[in-house]
């Protein structure tokens, strides 16, 4: 069991590099990467602007019942945005920055997924 949890993080890990790369070709500047903080972890923090961006990267293969995208619940959202918080306590010269929750999908082939980021996909 844990080789196959060694390979979901590493394959986790290549989907969130991915991301990364992409939004940094759309112009964001990354701050930090897998942030571990009580309750969830942040997948990427970026700048794009004045604004830091708390990212969450999801991969799903098969999109037959729900895109990657849609599979990010509201439980998630609400670890996602306890993480945001605690960010920002440890980094308190960016709390007051405006801030934004984004989401990037990553569906279909693991090795060229399609790709689709939307900005400001929830509000805390």
């Amino acid at each position: 069991m844990l080789g196959g949890r060694l390979t979901s993080v590493f394959r986790g890990r290549q989907h969130e590099a991915s991301a990364e790369r992409y939004l940094l070709t759309q112009g964001l500047r990354t701050l930090s990467k897998n942030f571990l903080a009580h309750g969830g972890e942040l997948d990427l923090v970026m700048e794009d602007g004045p604004n830091v961006v708390f990212v969450e990267v999801r991969f799903r293969a098969k999109t037959r019942y729900a895109s990657a995208i849609e599979t990010i619940t509201t439980t998630k959202q609400r670890r996602i945005v306890r993480a945001a918080a605690s960010y920002l306590q440890k980094y308190p010269a960016l709390a007051d920055r405006p801030c934004r929750f984004d989401v990037v999908g990553l569906d279909g082939n693991e090795l060229a997924p399609s790709i689709q980021w939307i900005k400001d996909a929830f509000t805390a």
